[in-house]
């Protein structure tokens, strides 16, 4: 049966897909930038040289990383506040949820990283006197950081796309935000459709700032 595709309804709310995909640029910003502060220390201890800092982070990287984003935002917003007393904001909620998940990929990022710089890095370093925080924070790091622009690119993309679950609890981003509409006017093809091309562009957007960040790094290294 043929499909009658009408554009009015997709230009009639096309402010409000772009609003909803505001947000979602939003929570993926907010969650992978938490992630990264997350992800820098825990990839670190990963590394570091005491037994018990090191089982703790794996434990944290392995429980993250073994559960899905889906059950961890229901334990945020669900059965978190029944622990602490009172209910945590939906947004809240979507960035703590997101942040603690995507802290556990960009951990693995930054070990990779960091392992993949000389090890002859480090003991020069050690050598001229630094300590192992100091070699680590201006040595080693620096080098590292360069080298996992496009594994981050790629974890900024599969946040955004992930980002999506939040709906679940009610907050109104991008996929919400089509669901509600949908609800109104009964055009899923036409309201499913525009959403699958916003997110389209939004990570085609992305992977090509990653790939110019890329480029750019390379070419000051090269230098």
């Amino acid at each position: 049966m043929a499909v009658d595709l009408n554009l009015s309804i997709i230009t009639d709310n096309l402010p409000l897909l772009l609003k909803g995909a505001g947000v979602t640029l939003e929570i993926t910003a907010l969650s992978v930038g938490l992630g990264l502060l997350i992800g820098m220390f825990v990839g670190v201890a990963r590394l570091a040289n005491n037994r018990l800092i090191r089982g703790l982070a794996a434990v944290y990287v392995d429980c993250i990383r073994g559960t899905p984003l889906l059950v961890q935002i229901f334990i945020v917003y669900f059965a978190l506040p029944q622990l602490i007393g009172h209910r945590i904001d939906p947004f809240m909620a979507a960035v703590g949820a997101c942040s603690i998940n995507s802290g556990a990929y960009v951990a693995e990022i930054f070990r990779a990283g960091i392992q993949s710089i000389d090890k002859g890095q480090m003991e020069a370093s050690r050598a001229l006197g630094l300590s192992w925080f100091k070699a680590m924070r201006f040595v080693i790091m620096p080098q590292a950081f360069k080298r996992i622009i496009p594994p981050l690119g790629n974890e900024f993309i599969a946040m955004l796309k992930d980002s999506s679950l939040v709906s679940v609890i009610g907050f109104e981003e991008l996929t919400r935000t089509g669901q509600l509409i949908i609800s109104r006017t009964y055009a899923s093809f036409e309201i499913w459709t525009a959403v699958a091309i916003i997110y389209l562009v939004m990570t085609i957007a992305i992977s090509r700032l990653v790939a110019l960040l890329e480029k750019r790094f390379n070419k000051g290294r090269k230098n």
